[in-house]
């Protein structure tokens, strides 16, 4: 809202008269006048936008055992579970075997076409679009994207509908005021207002997690309405709350159009998504890996392992880089670069710039499609265990990445003899203890026969029977390999060894153990 402030005059004046105004001989104070006055009222802009928001009905069959509609699969401590719980659980099905549940919708072309979440009409048999004049017709799913929890259905209407259209969420800043309209609780249309509150919210509902998040009331039933901006420019679709009590506490979520728009309009062309696929595994560049590659601050994606058959299997990206922009994005943390990935025209070449030996260069990448049947697997927050890739449950495979061995300054006997380093007890690993052990034939380095209780090694996640790949990017071949790297890299200054540890399977991941 403009602020309009007062000449140096006028100020000097105000101040004498106590900040007090003359109306009919009476003073009234500034502030109280203002307080009548009441904030600029959104009426104007909402009253054209109203009739395009909807409210999504839909039936159910079930079991007449039953005791409501089946709640939408949502990953445990989501806010999700918040949200449903209560409702889901007092539902209760009719003589009939069936049960009814409300959502909220908006169309987006005057042709038909509505959007809403995909949980407000998850596992129906029935939709219907209510208007706010009350007229119902009947809709059909065109196709639904569980990983936003987006879905868009199509009317026939009889004249063309009234529509309401995307505006830009990157250009949404925190405070900015926005206006949420739905169907809470079954009342119907309702308007409520407030501000971004945040942004970039990752909530662990979905691997693309990138909510705004907003003290706008959105409750139960609101689900799948729109967030609009000030120009009446749907910038957000209403998903989820945070509730102890199930009604709104003023921290609400919605899906950015930012991520929204394109998932939508393929829904509409394909009937599914298309998303980009980079066929790698991730995991978050800590502060300790960060120091080991000589970074000046922890950022990007760090590059885990490659699955076979993928995108870049050996191309153009290795396990051990770096990812720090990604088609011009940068990428500031691990959970970018899936999201940048999946928004990605699939067949694209891409420019990706990478951290490789300590040094930034830029490589081309074609991006495949990522298969929506792929199993799914969420990151731990922190963790330094393999991380998932961007969407392929596949496992990826060790390799050496055509990086040359370390120079070799001791006979071969002693290079091949047992080594403690840093707590880790190394042995060589032969094609017996590969047997013995259950080790995938593709997994080459150095045999983790047992790690000192309390070392760094072990408060980095090292344990026995893990093989060490590489430390500071040189493959490890025997141990003493590992010795003579470690001991170069104490030499050069540096804090920690910066390894890539394989597990009996062949999954990587990266850890920096300090150099004692």
């Amino acid at each position: 809202m403009p602020v309009t402030t007062l000449s140096p005059l006028r100020s000097s004046i105000a101040a004498v008269a106590g900040l007090a105004i003359i109306a009919g001989g009476l003073a009234v104070p500034v502030s109280a006048r203002a307080q009548s006055n009441g904030p600029a009222s959104v009426a104007d802009l909402a009253a054209p936008l109203l009739d395009a928001v909807v409210n999504i009905s839909t039936s159910q069959s079930v079991k007449a055992e039953g005791k409501g509609p089946t709640p939408p699969r949502i990953p445990e401590g989501s806010p999700f579970q918040e949200f449903f719980k209560d409702y889901f659980d007092n539902q209760k099905p009719d003589s009939g075997g069936k049960v009814s549940s409300l959502g909220s919708g908006f169309v987006i072309d005057p042709a038909g076409y509505v959007v809403t979440n995909n949980h407000v009409i998850e596992g129906a048999d029935d939709i219907e679009v209510i208007f706010p004049n009350g007229n119902k017709l009947k809709a059909k799913l065109v196709g639904t994207d569980t990983k936003t929890d987006l879905s868009v259905l199509k009317v026939e209407p009889k004249a063309p509908l009234k529509a309401v259209k995307f505006g830009d969420s990157r250009a949404m800043r925190i405070g900015d005021w926005v206006m949420a309209v739905g169907n809470p609780f079954g009342l119907g249309g309702s308007l409520s207002v407030g501000v971004v509150s945040a942004r970039g919210r990752n909530i662990n509902a979905g691997p693309y997690d990138n909510f705004i998040q907003t003290d706008a009331a959105i409750n139960k039933g609101n689900s799948g309405g729109p967030l609009f901006n000030m120009k009446g420019e749907v910038i957000g679709i209403n998903t989820a709350i945070i509730s102890p009590s199930g009604g709104s506490i003023g921290i609400g979520f919605s899906v950015p159009t930012e991520l929204a728009q394109n998932i939508v309009q393929q829904l509409i062309e394909f009937g599914e998504t298309r998303r980009g696929w980079l066929g790698v595994r991730v995991q978050p560049v800590t502060d300790d890996i960060a120091a080991s590659l000589g970074m000046d601050a922890a950022r990007g994606a760090l590059i885990s392992g490659v699955v076979k058959g993928g995108p870049v299997e050996n191309g153009p990206i290795q396990p051990g880089d770096v990812v720090l922009t990604f088609d011009g994005k940068a990428i500031q943390e691990m959970r970018d670069l899936p999201r940048v990935v999946a928004e990605s025209p699939v067949g694209k070449d891409v420019d990706v710039v990478v951290l490789r030996d300590g040094k930034e260069q830029t490589v081309k990448v074609k991006l495949g499609q990522l298969q929506d049947s792929a199993e799914e697997q969420q990151p731990g927050a922190g963790s330094e265990n393999t991380m998932p890739e961007d969407g392929d449950g596949e496992m990826a495979e060790p390799n050496e990445n055509g990086k040359d061995q370390p120079e070799q300054q001791q006979p071969t006997e002693e290079r091949e003899a047992p080594q403690t380093v840093l707590g880790m007890n190394l042995v060589a690993l032969t094609a017996e203890l590969k047997t013995e052990k259950g080790i995938a034939e593709s997994v080459e380095g150095v045999f983790v026969a047992s790690v000192d209780p309390g070392s760094a090694a072990e408060q980095k996640g090292v344990k026995a029977g893990d093989v060490i790949v590489e430390v500071g990017q040189d493959f490890m071949e025997v141990p003493g390999d590992v010795l003579v790297r470690v001991n170069g890299l104490k030499s050069a200054g540096r804090k920690n060894a910066h390894m890539m540890v394989a597990d009996a399977q062949g999954n990587l991941r990266f850890v920096a153990v300090p150099l004692e």
